[in-house]
């Protein structure tokens, strides 16, 4: 009997039910005075140990819809069961019907939907309150993140055309580190020595790669290279960084204006800000545009050992992406910006996400220098693919290609190539 009354419940019948049962509680919750989580949750269970309710669902839809209850009246909604599911990577909703999931790397759609336009409108400005931002149809673009460092974005109407967009990825709690990458194949062994020695002996490195490929996961990894005792700042636009061994830490966070008439501060502001803290480390989760004059500088003016991240298809059009940002904040001459970027950054490390929607690192080279207006550089790993290799599955290895030339602070750190195996 239960189980025919729980198959009657399915689709929209189910959907009308739990609707009616939302305002319901709600009428008895609206009596002027606050209720807690708890008292709410004894509400519903209350409602749902009823005659009609059990004559309706089994056990288990009970228990189902009294979740979805509380999610809807205290939580998230639907979004709040995506987000308990550690399984899924990224979360994108566009619209309240349409809902799409990222899981091991592939979309699928999820067959959940919000029950009204108005419901997402307001646990998009739920999220907003939450980390004390504002969105609306003035300022249509939110970045933030969530308390377990989700990273989101909101874009509203009128720059969203088909209503409401949120996006949120998601970052493992454990976080990642260098080893884990080895073992899922992303590195390889030889190459995690290699960028442990570079980041201890403070070479500065920058990470290229596409949307989706890994950049801020890398970094957060990489990072871990540095020693605990040394003093970090983070600059990010949303806070992704667990750069949680550090003992000496600064996370600075970007802020756009709002309607109380607050300035924003840009990331450029934070670098400048950020050379006044004295720090032994910078790092920039994420350069776009004119910043990175701010962060050569910094790379140029006895920061060593700094990091951060930027969108290029390969790490050479990585440079020329460099190329544009400067001009974009700096008038003087191209040979002088190559000059400034040959002389600032060390190492790119660039990122790829292939086929098979694997993350690997696909290249590390070298600047070596700046020579008759160009800027030098040098492979020093490249990843091949090999005869195991098929439509569905990327098989291959990172092949050494090349010597590093300017081991100098190798050296002056204690490390020599020779000695360890490099």
């Amino acid at each position: 009997m239960q189980e025919r009354c729980w198959k009657r419940m399915n689709g929209q019948a189910y959907e009308q039910y739990k609707a009616a049962l939302k305002r319901e509680i709600l009428e008895q919750l609206d009596c002027g005075r606050d209720f807690s989580d708890a008292e709410v949750r004894q509400i519903i269970d209350g409602r749902l140990c009823g005659r009609e309710c059990a004559g309706r669902l089994d056990v288990a839809g009970r228990r189902r819809l009294g979740k979805e209850l509380f999610a809807s009246i205290r939580g998230l909604d639907v979004l709040q069961e995506l987000l308990e599911d550690r399984s899924i990577t990224e979360i994108m909703i566009n619209g309240a019907e349409r809902i799409f999931v990222e899981r091991a790397g592939r979309l699928e759609r999820w067959n959940g939907h919000f029950e009204s336009l108005s419901r997402l409108q307001d646990v998009i400005q739920q999220i907003a309150a939450g980390c004390n931002r504002v969105v609306n149809e003035a300022s249509p673009i939110l970045d933030a993140r969530l308390d377990d460092g989700s990273r989101v974005n909101v874009v509203l109407a009128p720059v969203a055309l088909n209503g409401p967009v949120l996006t949120i990825r998601r970052f493992p709690e454990e976080g990642m580190t260098l080893d884990r990458l080895v073992a899922i194949g992303s590195l390889s062994e030889e190459c995690r020595r290699f960028l442990e020695l570079l980041v201890k002996s403070r070479y500065n490195i920058f990470i290229s790669g596409g949307t989706g490929s890994g950049k801020t996961t890398f970094l957060n990894a990489l990072s871990q290279a540095i020693p605990p005792e040394e003093r970090i700042i983070t600059i990010e636009d949303s806070a992704e960084l667990q750069l949680k061994y550090a003992e000496n830490l600064v996370s600075l966070e970007t802020r756009n204006a709002n309607v109380e008439g607050c300035r924003p501060v840009t990331i450029r502001d934070l670098i400048r800000s950020s050379l006044r803290m004295r720090p032994d480390r910078i790092i920039v989760g994420e350069v776009r545009g004119a910043e990175i004059c701010e962060l050569l500088t910094a790379y140029n003016s006895g920061h060593a050992g700094s990091m951060s991240t930027g969108h290029g298809n390969t790490a050479r059009d990585m440079l020329l992406r460099m190329e544009t940002m400067l001009l974009m904040g700096m008038d003087i001459p191209l040979s002088a910006i190559r000059r400034q970027i040959a002389s600032g950054i060390d190492i790119l490390v660039h990122l790829g996400r292939l086929r098979d929607k694997t993350r690997k690192v696909l290249e590390i080279a070298e600047i070596t220098g700046f020579s008759e207006g160009e800027i030098l550089t040098e492979t020093l790993y490249e990843f091949e693919e090999d005869e195991n290799s098929t439509k569905e599955k990327v098989s291959g290895r990172l092949v050494k290609k090349g010597e590093l030339r300017h081991a100098e602070k190798l050296e002056s750190a204690g490390f020599g190539q020779r000695q360890d195996g490099l």
